[in-house]
């Protein structure tokens, strides 16, 4: 037994349930190891008006599916662009007091992100002389060299005094190791639980949502925004038909929510769905045929591991991870991203091939299972590699 502090700044809240449920389930896989397990998840300090003011009425402390995750203050100053480092030291100067308030030392400090979590909890963990652990996802290190100003520096200065950073895939473990002593730095894939997606009940699933038997679901879960390549899809449904296929396009939040709505607004075979909540989201992956995901950028993103877990079929851009997980043409394809002609190509084909599309699936389902590719078992690497700094 050994315990930890696990920061997180995009993690649920009661007013954004939806908002950083990797990193909700990260912790509570953590939590179900024995490990004694506190958390925080900062929130800024909330403007007397606007779109953010109800997070004024944020409690201080929630309970979430297990354990109880905190929300010490800090300032989050905008434009982000401009004085993102501005906020990141108001949370390194204003987190560490509340968990030395809050908390006993733990043993070990788990950042869920190199930046602001790993920055901001920085001067806790070497008052106490604590190792402290972050992870990478991909966004910050593949644009580390687009980062506002003075961000840079903060995340070196991070990497450079962890003990270590966990990367959720190897073509993210090589982005690291330039940046920081390569001694440091190990894959730790997340995963997807197969057991919760309602495999048995496809037939049900469908024919709730008004689906031919025949039809082909392609599926689209993440951000609407161009870097999950949504204008790709938005041209395609512009310029091309695909028979016999209906679109679904679940997720929250992106600037591209709008166009998104409008282009399927007067359509019979395409949906937006947002904020669904995850049981939701686990039917309509089991009632899909593939996940289309044409991604500018990605670590290893959690939906296509959904996607395995579900049996459904992948198509993706081969960027970051996505390989990793996919292998081209075992559990799906992966193409080049932003190539809107080959994009509509591999749709078509592969729409009109539903046997594939079952064994790409089943493949992947395999694939996941094989590589232990689940919650629980990224919660065991990650505390044997919390024990083995402790040794």
């Amino acid at each position: 037994m050994y315990s930890l502090i696990a920061s997180a700044i995009n993690h649920p809240d009661a007013i954004n349930p939806y908002q950083g449920l990797f990193n909700h389930r990260i912790i509570r896989a953590l939590s179900e190891t024995g490990v004694d397990l506190s958390a925080v998840s900062p929130r800024p300090f909330a403007p007397p008006v606007g779109p953010y003011s109800a997070y004024a009425s944020l409690p201080e402390a929630e309970r979430w599916d297990g354990y109880t995750v905190h929300h010490p203050r800090f300032w989050y100053l905008l434009p982000k662009r401009l004085l993102y480092a501005v906020s990141g030291d108001s949370y390194a100067k204003r987190v560490p007091p509340y968990l030395e308030r809050t908390f006993d030392p733990p043993d070990v400090v788990h950042a869920c992100h190199i930046y602001p979590d790993g920055y901001g909890t920085l001067p806790y963990a070497r008052e106490h002389d604590l190792p402290l652990f972050v992870v990478a996802h991909g966004a910050l290190l593949n644009g580390f060299e687009d980062l506002p100003p003075g961000v840079a520096g903060r995340v070196r200065e991070t990497l450079a005094a962890a003990e270590g950073v966990l990367c959720v895939s190897d073509a993210l473990a090589e982005r690291a190791r330039s940046l920081v002593d390569a001694s440091k730095v190990a894959t730790v894939p997340i995963g997807a639980d197969p057991g919760k997606f309602p495999l048995g009940e496809r037939a049900r699933l469908r024919s709730e949502r008004g689906l031919d038997p025949e039809e082909t679901l392609v599926l689209f879960v993440g951000q609407f925004s161009d870097r999950k390549g949504v204008p790709e899809l938005l041209e395609l449904l512009s310029t091309r038909t695909f028979p016999g296929v209906t679109f679904a396009f679940a997720g929250h939040g992106g600037d591209r929510e709008t166009d998104l709505r409008r282009a399927v607004a007067d359509r019979e075979d395409a949906t937006v769905h947002a904020g669904l909540p995850s049981e939701r989201l686990r039917e309509w992956f089991a009632a899909a045929d593939l996940l289309v995901l044409p991604s500018h950028a990605e670590g290893r993103p959690t939906v296509v591991y959904e996607a395995m877990a579900s049996e459904t079929a992948v198509l993706a851009s081969a960027v970051g991870g996505v390989p990793e997980q996919v292998a081209d043409s075992e559990a799906g394809r992966l193409l080049e991203p932003g190539d809107v002609t080959a994009l509509g190509d591999a749709l078509a084909d592969l729409s009109a091939d539903p046997d594939r599309l079952r064994k790409m699936g089943a493949a992947g389902r395999r694939r996941l299972e094989a590589n232990d590719w689940t919650w629980s078992g990224h919660a065991r690497r990650v505390s044997e590699i919390h024990r083995e700094a402790l040794r």
